[in-house]
């Protein structure tokens, strides 16, 4: 079989469902406490609404245009559209299941009520009309569609209920009332005792029970709650843009105006209203998602924050606390010295933005340059560097405007730095600057030195608590030099940088992590030890895809961790036997980037920014920098490959056929959670656990 036979790549689109589907089997897994299972089914529901917005929207545009172009699964735009749908509309089945069936009775057993305005007492009832007087009515619009009031521009994912109506001459008229945004959507019912017992009402359930009010002299024929998804992704000629932060801000305007690509509406809409809201959209029926429940289960997250049942939650985790000098000579001195590594959560986010704050007040440091690419609306890092610059030094940051759904923050961003005499740039024109950088340069008794922060994650210490990530702190100059490279060619639109060490897309990364794996077949075909061990989010390019089969077939083995899209097909006879596939679902979303090379007993890793994805590898500005320090190889093999690879509570085992299964603790194997393993060795705990790489030197680092 031809290596690019469409046969051999699995659909990227249906690889993430089945990634999303993972996350719903968090929710649905009676093992993870009943408020974290609310919020995976909170999370599915999100990244159904960004899957909609984006990859759906394209497919969308693509069959518009007519576009025959197939992917390396070979499947059109029509072909593919059909899957998806018939994929989305059985998920969101199980969704609604998941919370009708399992979580709504847990609740209600755990002493968490939802409740019915029918079922609330006197004194609940009394609570309510007051909420509804005081807070709701006054910032409601009904609308009433006729030719003096056209069907309104309803919001992106705004929450509206549809109102059927007849006037008194006997016409029957539309009616439209958006659900405010600026109101929780679940109203927490007062009580006397601070017990156990928490109630709640559905917002969108009093906007109904008052719609009578807000319709005095019609009569009500019929109500649905319904929700729109809109086309939400950015089309922007940055070289016809003379200021890219206005053109971005002006289509980001433009966006909230995108077409209709989902309706969801009750399943027991009166047909007329499901009819009518289908015409104003234009939609097909496959566009159309009947639910069984409350119309965006995303807002599930606000049972989760609100809910304060500890019981009925993960157990806190506190960071191990890196013990960075404040003495600022010292704490140069510490990365002089070594290169620190950093492994988020586990490892606290503070030594981060130290850095960053320290550089801000140490006199010595005389220049920062720093990439944003998503971050925080109080972020302490840039509070840093604005601070720096008011300070007089010279401040550099690389803002992404087009980080997806973050646009809006950081224009925000980009002004403030501007006012306060940050020199700010947008990247390289067609490209964006995805690489996650900070570098110092500081004044010593030898002269200048560059310090430089290279991670996985963006410089968002909110995310840092939840997501896995890595940090390398180094003040090493093969490396800081080549840093300072990237800076400068984000900054003068250079052809490419001239680098030693750091692997930079879309430029040498490409390549070299082809000759890579060709350099593991050579070292298997000679007899030496070869084999590929690689951790990140998302597999899809065509060409990594047969490099790795072609590795497999020649006596390499292959081990990938992939958190979501996955495009291999691994365990495939005579193409891809020696690959081996799996993904972790769990209490932190996987997100560091790892990748290791065999090299004859010789192991190379790099880790950074970048996914195995064409957009990283051919239109991002991404990093894959080098761990060279032999400590920080056997702590990543050992303190995060091994783990990851032994576990069997939260990863689940890809399939030749693109599905996955559960891995199990089976024949007396010790149950293997590698997240709480990773918990348990940042507090100095000691864990039995496999260590696949015990082969390749001496024992893990004791701390």
């Amino acid at each position: 079989m031809k290596l690019d036979d469409p046969k051999l790549y699995t659909n990227r689109e249906i690889s993430w469902l089945r990634f999303n589907e993972r996350v719903l089997e968090e929710a649905r897994d009676p093992r993870n406490p009943l408020l974290e299972r609310v919020k995976f089914l909170a999370i599915v529901a999100n990244n159904l609404d960004e899957f909609f917005e984006i990859r759906v929207a394209g497919l969308l545009q693509q069959m518009e245009a007519g576009v025959p172009d197939a992917g390396p699964d070979g499947l059109l735009p029509e072909e593919l559209y059909e899957a998806v749908s018939i994929e989305a509309h059985r998920m969101v089945g199980e969704q609604y299941a998941c919370w009708n069936d399992e979580l709504l009775p847990a609740l209600k057993k755990a002493d968490v009520h939802i409740r019915s305005l029918q079922e609330l007492n006197a004194a609940e009832q009394e609570f309510i009309r007051d909420y509804w007087l005081d807070e709701l009515h006054p910032v409601l619009t009904p609308l009433t569609v006729n030719p003096a009031h056209p069907f309104p521009r309803v919001v992106n994912k705004s929450l509206c209920l549809a109102v059927s109506l007849r006037d008194s001459e006997g016409d029957t008229l539309f009616g439209v009332v958006t659900v405010p945004r600026v109101l929780p959507r679940l109203i927490r019912l007062p009580r006397e005792d601070e017990g156990r017992r928490v109630d709640y009402v559905f917002l969108a359930d009093l906007v109904r029970a008052h719609i009578p009010e807000l319709y005095r002299g019609y009569e009500i024929l019929g109500t649905a709650a319904f929700r729109i998804t809109r086309n939400s992704d950015l089309y922007l000629d940055e070289e016809e843009a003379d200021d890219l932060l206005l053109a971005i801000e002006d289509e980001l305007k433009r966006r909230r105006k995108g077409d209709t690509v989902r309706l969801e509406i009750d399943a027991a809409a009166p047909k007329q209203i499901e009819r009518r809201l289908r015409a104003i959209y234009h939609l097909r029926e496959k566009q159309v998602y009947r639910v069984n429940g409350p119309v965006n289960l995303n807002r599930l997250m606000m049972l989760y924050a609100a809910t304060r049942r500890p019981d009925l939650k993960d157990a806190p985790y506190h960071p191990a606390e890196y013990p960075f000098a404040e003495d600022l000579d010292q704490l140069f001195a510490e990365i002089r010295q070594r290169d620190i590594l950093l492994h988020h959560p586990y490892d606290s986010f503070y030594p981060v933005v130290q850095f960053i704050q320290s550089a801000a007040r140490d006199p010595d440091v005389l220049a920062i340059k720093q990439t944003l690419y998503r971050t925080t609306e109080d972020s302490p890092i840039m509070d840093a560097l604005l601070k720096a610059a008011e300070a007089g030094k010279e401040v550099t940051v690389i803002v992404e405007l087009k980080a997806r759904f973050d646009e809006a923050s950081n224009i925000r961003w980009a002004r403030q730095l501007q006012d306060a005499g940050v020199y700010v740039a947008y990247g390289v024109v067609g490209l964006k600057t995805h690489c996650k950088l900070s570098m110092l340069v500081r004044r010593e008794s030898d002269g200048l030195r560059r310090y430089a922060h290279i991670g996985t994650g963006n410089y968002n210490a909110s995310t840092a608590r939840i997501y896995t990530d890595l940090g390398l702190m180094t003040a090493r100059e093969d490396i800081t030099s080549d840093v300072a490279e990237v800076f400068n060619l984000l900054t003068t639109q250079s052809e490419r940088p001239e680098v030693r060490k750091l692997l930079v897309a879309p430029f040498n990364m490409m390549d070299a992590i082809l000759a890579k794996i060709d350099r593991e077949i050579e070292h298997a075909r000679a007899g030496r030890s070869a084999r590929i061990v690689c951790k990140m989010n998302s597999l899809q390019d065509a060409r990594v895809v047969r490099a790795l089969y072609k590795a497999s077939r020649n006596g390499v083995d292959v081990d990938l961790i992939v958190r979501g899209i996955c495009c291999i097909r691994p365990g495939i006879p005579g193409i891809s036997d020696r690959i081996r596939v799996r993904s972790i679902v769990g209490r932190y979303l996987e997100h560091s980037r790892i990748y290791m090379f065999e090299n004859g007993s010789k192991p190379e890793i790099y880790t950074g920014s970048a996914d195995w994805m064409p957009r990283n590898l051919r239109r991002r500005v991404e990093i894959l920098c080098p761990v060279e320090d032999p400590v920080l190889i056997r702590k990543i093999q050992s303190w995060i490959l091994s783990p990851c690879l032994a576990d069997n509570i939260k990863a689940r085992e890809v399939l030749p056929d693109g599905d996955h299964r559960r891995v199990e603790a089976t024949n007396g194997r010790t149950a293997i959670s590698s997240q709480e393993i990773l918990m348990g060795l940042a507090r100095g705990e000691q864990f039995e656990i496999p260590d696949f790489f015990a082969a390749n030197g001496p024992d893990p680092p004791s701390g």
